[in-house]
């Protein structure tokens, strides 16, 4: 069993973090507020800061919300590579930007420790049921350590390549998911204004070629009507902005991306940043002047 540096105990942390207490791993944490009484009751342990955190454990894993989150916890004042020992395995779960994904590897593994991006889909259920999928850059080394303990929290893991790799990964995954969380409410709108019974329709949709795990769960949000994340637009805004930012650096069209991003932002102007991503349909609806399972 290792001790652990778990830094970021919000919607998907709190559950990763439980998951690795029940496996018998001892875990440490920043003081953060109050910290959560069931990982308390386990036995986490908060310390002041992260260089305390990485003074302490064999591994730290970070699981905040964007790229200057990550860069801070790591290299801020206070940060990991202050307390980092020769040997530390590091391990990002955020989802970040590729290329300053490669300068925190360098910076980490020059120092003297061992560096691994290893972002997740899958969702707070995912997370809950430790079923995650993890896209994994890092070297052959890094990612032999961390398999084991990635294992605790997910459950496809697929050594993409070196570090970066998996970022690009999540990149190309928060593309897709978008798109196909936009198809799902464009086709359940288009069935209700056209009077048809949405949840048939998404009953039969289910064991046709438009079969999905979005059309399965973020279908029934949409019919059901609960937006209350889940992931919040604001985090898949971030995420679509590091896809048309690299698709700028890369000379890439992505005007499906884009065409997203921008309902999403009619989302967030209208009050709706922290709904869940399939929340995407309100915009939709508003532009259709119909929503969903109106008669």
């Amino acid at each position: 069993m290792s001790k652990i540096g778990f830094i970021g105990l919000g919607i998907m942390g709190r559950p990763m973090a439980g998951h690795l207490l029940d496996a018998g791993h001892e875990l440490v944490t920043v003081r953060r507020g109050t910290l959560d009484a069931a990982l308390a009751e386990k036995g986490m342990r908060e310390l002041d800061n992260p260089a305390a955190v990485a003074a302490e454990a064999e591994v730290v894993i970070t699981m905040v919300p964007d790229t200057p989150n990550v860069e801070e916890v790591l290299f801020g004042e206070g940060g990991v590579i202050e307390g980092l020992k020769p040997g530390t395995l590091v391990i990002d779960m955020s989802s970040i930007a590729p290329i300053p994904t490669r300068t925190f590897a360098r910076r980490i593994t020059e120092a003297g420790g061992e560096y691994v991006d290893a972002p997740v889909s899958g969702g707070e259920g995912g997370a809950i049921n430790a079923a995650l999928t993890i896209m994994v850059g890092a070297t052959d080394e890094g990612f032999r350590q961390a398999l084991p303990i990635l294992e605790v929290m997910g459950k496809t893991i697929t050594h993409i390549g070196g570090h970066g790799a998996g970022q690009t990964c999540k990149v190309a995954n928060q593309i897709v998911v978008a798109l196909t969380i936009e198809a799902v409410a464009e086709g359940l709108l288009f069935a209700s204004k056209a009077g048809a019974d949405v949840a048939k329709v998404r009953e039969s949709l289910l064991g046709g070629l438009a079969q999905s795990k979005i059309l399965d769960v973020h279908g029934e949000r949409m019919i059901q009507r609960t937006f209350d994340p889940g992931f919040k637009i604001k985090l898949h805004q971030k995420d679509l902005n590091l896809a048309l930012e690299g698709a700028r650096t890369l000379d890439l069209s992505l005007p499906g991306t884009a065409n997203a991003q921008q309902l999403f932002q009619a989302c967030a102007a209208n009050g709706g940043a922290d709904w869940d991503h399939a929340g995407i349909l309100r915009a939709l609806e508003t532009l259709a002047n119909h929503e969903v399972g109106q008669q």
